[in-house]
């Protein structure tokens, strides 16, 4: 028989209340529960962190498409860069532009772990716990202990605030940007972003600021320095703590060396260098042209704001390229010849005083640093009268040297009184010197004022702008802003206007005696030339020539005046009421309206547009502006087909009557030839203008120039009053127009002035307006016989004919008596030349 065994099992309900038996028997000693809390602790403190100031931080995501503050930056018509706008100074580069010498430095000195931690250096951020703890309530600052990363952070999506909190939301922002931005990526943003001292954010800024050069060509002892900066710029500034500044350079070379940077001998080398800071860098931009570069950034800060308030395209945070149509010799010339107006009008008047004074107690270099005065002249200088005694006075410039300045240097009279100037000098006071030869003597900021405008005939771009003696302290664009009676500049849109109805530069008007009836309330208004006499019936083109005040009204008056604030409002001159007094110029206009209007009579009557930008791309090259946005089919063709250069379609508008724009523009010429413009005579080259001065006289003009180029300027005070008898534009303002012109125009071959088809040049009688047979203009101004300019068949009917020249000569008519013409003609001479032989002989008439 087989023996029986007996095998015990033991059935479970829940073979897991085994597991948890056991940790329940766990959990009953008191041991295994410290462990489990003291584990517990560190995720409930990072999940309570993380409730209290991580949930609303900023996307680290944001870091990716983050654009740092950029300046626009500005060009000539050239593209040579003349002027940025900023509020920070920077150049963004990436990461592969900054030098490996540079990296090991910054890195050294600022977190030298920064290519192997996780956004936090833990030993660093356990001795920065243990500063702070040490330094509570003593009001010291304790050490930061921040990586780059937490820099980053702090700088770009946090600020600056001292506080725990803000190292706490530091901390977690940290570990987000590292997993979201590579190294290379946090770093770009670093040593784009960070101030550096002197303006300057960013290292390629602060290499320019301090050492006069790109970051590329920086030695080791000067990236070291750079190095040192992002804490305390201030604490290290090379010309107060130059001592200070060198032991913490060699700190950081010292440091290189110990990371494996750089050998021995490089950091011992390194050590010995000075600093090698420049006080002041060379400007790689020019910061040229004042009031015409306010005027352009008034029009960008119109369209796109200053920072971000109107878009991404902030002038001061843009990142801007700005392509100007500024003309740098052209501006220079027209900033000189109005500055020298300015002064020749107010020599002899005495010395002015500013008005301006610092506190030489309390860093007076500074003070006068700030001063709002401009002087306008290279070889002028604001100083601050330190102090005075005996027969000179001690005086300061804004970069701390100083100078004497004796009393025969400030000999001139006190504007007002008898008295020398120097007697007037008191310590404080800001005053404006002229360097000559070793020593200064005093000068004085012309209280006139003025403004001029260059512009361009066949675009309307503005190649220069001057709106006053200096642009600093004195901001006001009397260009562009100041609203002024034309005077007779006006004059040649009345005649344009008559022109157009009927009349010819040959029609006789009355110069005399000249009442309009203007109401009850107003009663009856006589008009009066500005010498006061009248010279009878005259034509037009004499009555322009020579600003004859009754002939203007008298024409205006037969022509309407509704037409003539027409074509001002077509002109774009201004909206004026029906006046007579309107037609000698008594509304306001701004320098800038005249001269397009003059440019739109020398482009035949084709309307230009002024403009100072050309176009506009934003810190990714994109066009954002254009001026000119006709389409060029062809302009972009990588190579040439063979056929003509492209160019695109004439888009203008016709404003005016080609011809009659013509026949103005030609009356014009005569000004300059023999009327009131005659001191550009001599300039030997086809030129047009009017001058104009208002009653008072309160304001002078010259507006004119050449088939190219034409010129606006103005000369008033801010507060008009009476300039004096004898002011006048042809003796003021033309030749400040002169004076730009010798400049402008140099080296520049002279073109004439263009006829569009349909005009007919006749000869005629320049006194009379008659028609002339047998006789050729001459190269005499002053001729008897001229060409002119006259629509079909528009042409004087009526003929004077002449035999022989000079004052024997016999003018005849076809009315007279034949016997009388038989006994008057002289003997037989010389056949006349044809008209064919004389157009040959003078190359054509326009």
């Amino acid at each position: 028989m087989t023996a029986e065994t007996s095998t015990r099992f033991t059935l479970h309900r829940d073979a897991g209340a085994r597991f948890g038996g056991f940790f329940r028997n766990a959990w009953s000693r008191r041991w295994v529960r410290m462990l489990a809390i003291l584990a517990a602790l560190p995720v409930i403190l990072y999940g309570a962190l993380w409730l209290l100031f991580a949930r609303d931080l900023p996307s680290a995501e944001s870091l990716l498409t983050y654009q740092p503050p950029l300046p626009t930056n500005v060009r000539d018509i050239n593209g040579e860069p003349v002027q940025t706008f900023a509020r920070e100074r920077r150049v963004e580069l990436s990461y592969d532009e900054f030098p490996q010498q540079l990296v090991d430095a910054f890195t050294s000195a600022e977190d030298k772990t920064f290519f192997s931690h996780g956004g936090i250096d833990y030993p660093g951020l356990v001795g920065a716990v243990g500063d702070y703890v040490s330094k509570v309530g003593s009001g010291a600052r304790a050490r930061g202990g921040s990586t780059i990363t937490q820099q980053v952070a702090k700088n770009l999506l946090l600020g600056d605030e001292y506080s725990v909190t803000r190292k706490i939301k530091e901390a977690f922002l940290a570990r987000r940007i590292e997993s979201v931005l590579t190294k290379q990526q946090i770093l770009e943003l670093y040593l784009n972003q960070i101030f550096l001292g002197r303006n300057a954010y960013g290292v390629q800024a602060a290499a320019r600021a301090y050492f006069d050069k790109d970051v590329t060509d920086l030695t080791l002892p000067e990236s070291a320095y750079l190095a040192i900066l992002p804490k305390a710029p201030s604490n290290y500034d090379p010309n107060r703590n130059a001592e200070r500044a060198t032991e913490r350079r060699n700190w950081v070379l010292s440091e290189m060396e110990r990371n494996g940077k750089i050998s021995a001998a490089e950091r011992d080398a390194a050590q010995r260098e000075p600093l090698g800071t420049v006080q002041f860098a060379r400007n790689t931009v020019r910061n040229f042209g004042g009031y015409y570069m306010e005027e352009v950034r008034r029009q960008l800060m119109e369209r796109y704001g200053s920072e971000t308030e109107k878009g991404p395209n902030g002038v001061y945070t843009g990142g801007l390229w700005v392509r100007t149509s500024l003309d740098v010799p052209k501006q220079k010339a027209a900033e000189t010849a109005l500055r020298d107006g300015l002064v020749r009008y107010d020599r002899g008047k005495g010395w002015r005083d500013p008005g301006l004074s610092v506190d030489i107690d309390k860093n007076w270099a500074a003070q006068l640093a700030r001063a709002p005065i401009g002087t306008g002249y290279e070889d002028w200088r604001a100083a601050a009268v330190l102090d005075k005694s005996g027969g000179s006075a001690t005086i300061g410039f804004a970069d701390g040297s100083q100078a004497s300045l004796p009393a025969s240097a400030a000999s001139m009279p006190k504007r007002g009184t008898a008295t020398a100037a120097f007697n007037f000098l008191r310590p404080g006071m800001v005053i404006v010197v002229k360097k000559e030869g070793a020593g200064y003597t005093l000068r004085s900021i012309p209280e006139i004022r003025g403004g001029m405008v260059v512009e361009e005939v066949s675009t309307g771009r503005i190649l220069a702008m001057h709106g006053g003696f200096d642009a600093k302290g004195d901001d006001f664009n009397r260009a562009v802003q100041a609203q002024r009676q034309p005077g007779s500049t006006f004059k040649p849109i009345v005649y344009s206007a008559a022109l157009d109805n009927g009349m010819t530069p040959a029609s006789i008007v009355v110069d005399g005696p000249f009442c309009v009836w203007q109401g009850a309330g107003l009663g009856q208004k006589c008009f009066r030339n500005f010498s006061g006499g009248n010279a009878g019936p005259q034509t037009m083109r004499w009555g322009i020539e020579q600003s004859r005040n009754l002939m203007t009204v008298r024409t205006a008056n037969q022509t309407g005046m509704d037409k003539v604030t027409r074509l001002a409002r077509i002109l774009g001159v201004g909206e004026f009421p029906n006046y007579l007094s309107i037609a000698l110029g008594a509304g306001d206009t701004t320098v800038l309206k005249m001269t397009n209007a003059f440019a739109i009579l020398a482009n035949n009557g084709k309307q230009v547009t002024p403009t100072v930008i050309d176009y506009v791309q934003d810190r990714n090259g994109k066009v954002i502006l254009r001026a000119d946005t006709r389409p060029c089919e062809g302009c972009n063709a990588p190579d040439w087909n063979g056929k003509p250069m492209p160019r695109p379609p004439l888009r203008t508008k016709q404003l005016m009557d080609a011809m009659t724009a013509y026949q103005m523009v030609h009356i014009l010429e005569g000004v300059v030839q023999r009327g009131t413009a005659q001191v550009l005579r001599d300039l030997g080259r086809p030129l047009f203008g009017k001058t104009g001065t208002t009653s008072g006289p309160t304001n002078v003009w010259f507006i004119g120039g050449s088939p190219d180029i034409v010129s606006g300027i103005y000369m008033g005070f801010d507060h008009p009053r009476p300039m004096g008898g004898y002011a006048q534009g042809g003796t003021l303002a033309a030749p400040i127009f002169k004076q730009f012109a010798q400049v402008a125009f140099k080296d520049v071959p002279p073109v004439p002035f263009r006829a569009p088809a349909g005009i007919r040049m006749v000869r005629i009688d320049r006194r009379s307006g008659r028609k002339v047979f047998g006789e050729w203009p001459t190269d005499d101004p002053k001729a008897a016989v001229i060409w002119e300019a006259f629509k079909p068949e528009s042409e004087p009917r009526r003929t004077l004919q002449r035999y022989g020249t000079g004052p024997q000569a016999v003018a005849t008519t076809a009315a007279a008596p034949r016997a009388a013409r038989r006994a008057a003609a002289p003997r037989p001479q010389a056949k006349a030349p044809s008209t064919s032989e004389f157009l040959s002989n003078q190359g054509g008439i326009y």
